[in-house]
């Protein structure tokens, strides 16, 4: 499987573009696409959510993953095979968080360039068609990287951010549920905000924190918009008051 993962949006073609590579060039492999609109040009954003959600998919899968607003310069196009799956795309940020959170990973660095290759559109010339290459099973175009090849952000553990923004208006951060109590409060935007379970566990348009589905501290609103409401963006960061 190949799981597609960019800020391109689906207003432009750019996604599909990527897609029909794919179905050019491993047309028996299925393909789905988890994160069509990753916030625009956010690598530190989208690096904290590609670690929460690639736990769910099996073994050998592929991910290509293109936020990328470096393209065409120095930054290098890297494979990693990491818990025993594989990322494809830019080393710029993308992936630090999955990789400092791993025990052990091996990263290559694509040698692979078609002679038609675009200077501003890396996700379809070079990171599809080696996603496609590695989910059918063939070697790696590239030179794998030594340690000291490899650069380290030293990003945290836990961002205090916003890193997603969803079409209900509920404000993932950056934040694993395993790091706080349900006795803490967060302050957003001068409001304060006390844990619920779920949503049906506070008034309608009441404000509340909760871990979601997939480990990370939201923000919401019972059936309201809570990033509208307090005018909160990706990169917002916020204030945890541990009891």
């Amino acid at each position: 499987m190949i799981v597609l993962i960019s800020d391109f949006g689906i207003r432009d073609p750019y996604l599909g573009q990527m897609q029909a590579v794919l179905l050019q060039s491993a047309p028996s492999t299925p393909f789905l696409t988890l994160f069509p609109e990753l916030p625009s040009y956010a690598i530190q954003a989208s690096a904290y959510l590609l670690a929460a959600y690639h736990h769910e998919f099996p073994a050998d899968t592929v991910f290509l993953c293109v936020v990328d607003p470096g393209v065409g310069t120095e930054r290098v196009p890297v494979a990693i095979r990491l818990e025993g799956r594989w990322f494809i795309g830019p080393d710029n940020g993308l992936f630090d968080v999955i990789k400092a959170r791993a025990d052990s990973y091996q990263q290559w660095r694509i040698s692979y360039k078609p002679d038609s290759c675009s200077d501003t559109f890396h996700g379809r010339d070079i990171f599809a068609p080696v996603a496609a290459l590695l989910a059918q099973g063939k070697p790696i175009p590239g030179e794998l990287m030594d340690g000291d090849e490899i650069l380290e952000r030293h990003w945290p553990d836990d961002l205090l951010q916003v890193v997603y923004n969803d079409h209900y208006g509920n404000a993932i951060t950056g934040l694993r549920g395993i790091r706080v109590s349900i006795r803490d409060r967060f302050e957003v935007m001068g409001y304060e905000l006390n844990y619920a379970r779920t949503f049906g566990e506070v008034d309608v348009g009441s404000p509340f924190w909760h871990i979601n589905a997939n480990g990370l501290v939201e923000f919401s609103m019972n059936q309201a918009n809570l990033a509208k409401a307090y005018e909160l963006s990706v990169g917002d960061e916020f204030a945890w008051i541990q009891s």
